[in-house]
């Protein structure tokens, strides 16, 4: 896949500059044309044919235990300073700058819900996997449930998937795949990433945040849900009451 373009400027890091300011709202997400989007189709090919039910189960396993490592929440921001996101059709700059410029936008839009803001900084932390070995594609993106068959507004849906060993197995390449109808996100297995990581630690770490912001982490990704409008045939009414969240 090759996509002949000039350099876009608003992709070069200016610290003077904010790049949400750079760039019209309608150009961000854009999956079709940029600079950067043979780097993006790679990492979702991969992600797309290696997230298994099988390899979900495994990293779940590996990393359940929250024994890597011991870090402060400000030493794991600054460790984003050697991460560019290789999903991001948007921007090419490190993932530090993007969490704080995060926290910061919601802190203006929510000055009245401290928690609010605070979730906008933590939200990508888990993205640190990533400089513990883990490539990419099994740590940034967006989510998708695994043990069912991909919905339409999956990045890149038509055209990454041929290769996953799961839509050749009956358990899981129906729509509904392993399954039972509105059985609730909780009780669904999401692609491994940061949302799943960050999560889960937070969990385990018992972080005294309402249960609205441990629903942000997990399902920030998860665009074709809250975006896409896809999978609501597996969500309970608390996932309808809780998707106004998902900002």
């Amino acid at each position: 896949m090759k996509v002949n373009v000039g350099p876009d400027p608003s992709l070069v890091y200016r610290p003077d500059l904010d790049p949400e300011m750079a760039k019209s709202k309608d150009s961000f997400r854009n999956y079709t044309s940029g600079p950067l989007l043979d780097r993006v189709f790679t990492t979702y090919k991969l992600m797309h044919t290696h997230q298994t039910v099988d390899f979900v189960n495994r990293k779940r396993i590996q990393y359940g235990s929250f024994s890597y490592k011991k870090m402060t929440i400000m030493e794991a921001v600054d460790m984003l300073d050697d991460l560019v996101d290789e999903s991001d059709p948007d921007v090419d700059f490190p993932n530090s700058f993007h969490a704080f410029q995060t926290a910061e936008g919601i802190r203006k839009a929510h000055p009245d819900k401290d928690w609010f803001h605070l979730v906008g900084l933590l939200h990508d932390l888990g993205k640190i996997l990533a400089l513990w070995g883990e490539p990419q594609w099994a740590v940034v993106g967006d989510t998708f449930p695994v043990g069912c068959r991909p919905q339409a507004s999956v990045v890149f849906c038509d055209s990454t998937f041929q290769d996953n060993p799961d839509l050749q197995d009956p358990r899981y390449n129906t729509e509904f795949g392993t399954y039972q109808p509105h059985c609730g996100l909780e009780n669904v297995l999401m692609s491994w990433g940061h949302d799943e990581y960050l999560y889960q630690m937070m969990k385990f770490n018992k972080f005294s945040l309402p249960s609205e912001a441990f629903y942000m982490i997990r399902f920030h990704s998860f665009y074709p849900w809250h975006t896409g409008g896809d999978y609501r045939q597996l969500c309970s009414q608390q996932d309808l009451d809780m998707l106004p969240w998902q900002v």
